[in-house]
């Protein structure tokens, strides 16, 4: 197994971050989502968004690299979910880049978004995920320990689709 490490994200991180988003999102959910929907989601776009989100630590992120190349990221933060209790946070976004799949990048960054979390207080923590990225579903429940939270469905429209979003649940701890 190769060597990561993980530390936070700096405003020069942005665009590596944006690469990952766009080409993880491009790869998961090339079967879920319409072509024209990812094909609009630009590193540009996200560019921004990310360097944003960097500068003002909503979500914080953290990087993992390997040597010195940005191989995945995470953004979390207090839960965004309504009437939601203080001590809740949640993972906002966990992408790795799909060559550096299953090879223990994302465990690494859950490690380093589970220490924040507790810094901030955080007793537990939720994520959410399409229905039907079985990838994700398996990282999340056997390797992370997440739980499915029945019934917390909810329908997000992506173009010309809908689809569904499944939260999971665990204690920080």
């Amino acid at each position: 197994m190769s060597s990561y490490s993980v530390r936070p994200a700096v405003a020069r991180d942005a665009k590596a971050i944006a690469e990952i988003h766009v080409a993880t999102w491009q790869a998961a959910y090339k079967d879920l989502m319409p072509d024209d929907y990812l094909a609009k989601m630009t590193v540009d776009k996200r560019q921004a968004y990310w360097r944003e989100a960097i500068e003002y630590s909503e979500p914080q992120v953290l990087v993992a690299t390997h040597g010195d190349e940005i191989v995945g990221f995470v953004g979390f933060d207090r839960s965004r979910d309504p009437k939601t209790r203080s001590t809740v946070g949640e993972i906002w976004a966990l992408y790795v880049s799909p060559e550096h799949w299953r090879k223990g990048v994302g465990l690494q960054l859950w490690d380093g978004a589970r220490d924040g979390l507790k810094d901030e207080g955080c007793t537990q923590v939720t994520l959410w995920v399409l229905l039907g990225n079985e990838r994700a579903l398996e990282f999340c429940e056997h390797a992370a320990g997440f739980k499915r939270e029945m019934p917390s469905l909810k329908t997000v429209d992506f173009g010309s689709v809908k689809l569904e979003e499944l939260r999971l649940k665990r204690a920080v701890d």
